[in-house]
C-alpha cells in the first residue's frame, strides 16, 4: 500500500462543445481530494474548441495540452467507440503524444475519463504510468486498466465482466459519486429546509454548455405554467455556453425575477437554497440527490438516458425526455409539484442514493492498489 501523500497521479480527459463540462469537473474533484491529502496532480487536455484548460489551470494544476485537429476519426475501424470523433485525433495520435509527455515522469496513477478512448489506448499507454484508472458510464468498450469506477444508479460490477481484465476492480454506483466536499457539507441544511417542500426558489442548470439550448425551451415554456407568483428563477450556464446572450435576454422578459449566473463556484450552495431543479441528466444529478433536491430531469444526449431512467425508476427525479419534450411535459408535471406531495417524495428517494463521500471512498481504493 502506497501512501496517498507520496502520490503523483495525471488525468487525461476533455471538455468540448461536444463533450461538455462534466467529465473535467469530476476530474478535478477527484484531483482536489488527492491534492488534499497531499498527491501531485496535473492534467494532459486536449484544445478543443470549449475547454476548461484555463479553469483547470487556475486551481493551480499543471496542464499539458494537445493541439487540436479537425475530426480525423477515419481508420478507427468498425470496432470503434462510439464517440470516437469527440478525441479530435485517431487514438494513436493521441496515444504517441500522451505517452510522449507522461514516459519521463510515470505517474502512480494515470486516470483516463473519455469516451473515446478504450482498451487500444490503454494498451499503447503501458509503461508511461504504474497503475490505470478508468472512469465510465457506458459500459460499451473495453479496458485494459486496475480500477474502474462507474458512479451510475443501476449499474452493476456483471456489467463489466467481459470488457475488463480479471484483475481489474469495479467501484460502482452513486455512493462513490465524486462530488466536492461543500455539498457533503451543505447536505443537512439543505434537507432540513425542505420540510415541508414549498416551491419558491427554482434552478434551471443544463450544464456548461447545452448545445440544444434546453435553457431557452425551459423558459419559455415556464412562461405557460401557474408558478408562484413570489416564484424566484435561477439560471446557471458555463461561459462558453453557445446561447448564453439569447438566454440573458429571455430571462430579462420572464414574469418572474430571473437570474443568469456564469461559472458560479458555490453551485452547493444555490442548489441548496433551491426548492426545484429542472437540469440536464449526468454527473451532477448526483449533487442534486446528495442535497435531496427534487429534479425534473432533461436528456441532452442518448449516453444520458440510462441513468435518467434509473433515476426516475426510483423515484429520485421525474424524467421529462429530451429538449424536444419540455413544451408540454413541463405543463404536465408543474401543478403535481406544487401539491407538494411529489416533491417530499423525490427529496427522501434522491437523499438515499449518496451522501457525498464517493471523492474519499474512491481515494482510499486508490491508495490501496497503488
Amino acid at each position: 500500500m502506497t501512501s496517498t501523500r507520496s502520490l503523483s497521479v495525471a488525468f487525461r480527459v476533455d471538455a468540448s462543445l461536444d463533450i461538455g463540462t462534466g467529465h473535467a469537473m469530476r476530474c478535478l474533484t477527484l484531483a482536489d481530494a488527492l491534492a488534499v491529502s497531499g498527491a501531485e496532480c496535473r492534467f494532459i487536455c486536449r484544445e478543443h474548441p470549449g475547454n476548461l484548460i484555463k479553469q483547470i489551470r487556475s486551481k493551480g494544476y499543471c496542464v499539458r495540452t494537445l493541439p487540436f485537429e479537425a475530426d480525423s476519426s477515419e481508420g478507427y475501424g468498425n470496432a470503434s467507440p462510439d464517440h470516437a470523433a469527440w478525441l479530435g485525433c485517431h487514438w494513436e495520435t493521441d496515444a504517441a503524444q500522451t505517452k510522449a509527455i507522461l514516459i519521463d515522469k510515470a505517474p502512480n496513477w494515470l486516470v483516463v475519463d473519455h469516451y473515446a478512448l478504450d482498451a487500444r489506448w490503454e494498451r499503447a499507454l503501458q509503461g508511461g504510468y504504474k497503475k490505470l484508472m478508468v472512469i465510465d458510464d457506458l459500459a460499451d468498450r473495453p479496458h485494459a486498466c486496475d480500477l474502474l469506477l462507474d458512479q451510475n444508479l443501476g449499474r452493476e460490477p456483471q456489467d463489466y465482466e467481459a470488457l475488463v481484465p480479471a484483475y481489474c476492480q469495479c467501484i460502482i454506483g452513486p455512493k462513490y459519486a465524486l462530488l466536492r466536499p461543500e455539498f457533503a457539507a451543505l447536505r443537512a441544511y439543505s434537507l432540513q429546509r425542505r420540510q415541508p417542500p414549498d416551491l419558491k426558489r427554482l434552478l434551471i442548470t443544463m450544464g456548461g454548455v447545452d448545445q440544444p439550448n434546453a435553457t431557452g425551451k425551459v423558459l419559455e415554456a415556464l412562461k405557460a405554467c401557474a408558478l408562484p407568483s413570489d416564484c424566484q428563477i435561477t439560471v446557471v450556464m458555463g461561459s462558453a455556453a453557445p446561447w448564453l446572450e439569447p438566454v440573458r435576454v429571455l430571462a430579462s422578459s420572464m414574469p418572474w425575477p430571473t437570474e443568469v449566473l456564469v461559472n458560479v463556484s458555490n453551485m452547493a450552495q444555490i442548489m441548496a437554497d433551491s426548492d426545484l431543479a429542472i437540469g440536464a441528466a449526468g454527473s451532477t444529478s448526483w449533487e442534486r440527490c446528495c442535497l435531496g433536491l427534487p429534479t425534473l430531469l432533461i436528456t441532452l444526449a442518448e449516453n444520458q438516458r440510462a441513468g435518467a431512467q434509473a433515476l426516475h425508476q426510483a423515484g429520485a427525479a421525474r424524467w421529462l425526455g429530451g429538449a424536444e419534450a419540455i413544451p408540454y411535459e413541463l405543463a404536465a408535471i408543474l401543478p403535481m409539484l406544487l401539491e407538494g406531495q411529489l416533491m417530499a417524495e423525490m427529496t427522501q428517494a434522491a437523499r438515499v442514493l449518496t451522501e457525498g463521500q464517493g471523492a474519499a471512498r474512491v481515494l482510499q481504493q486508490m491508495e490501496r492498489l497503488a
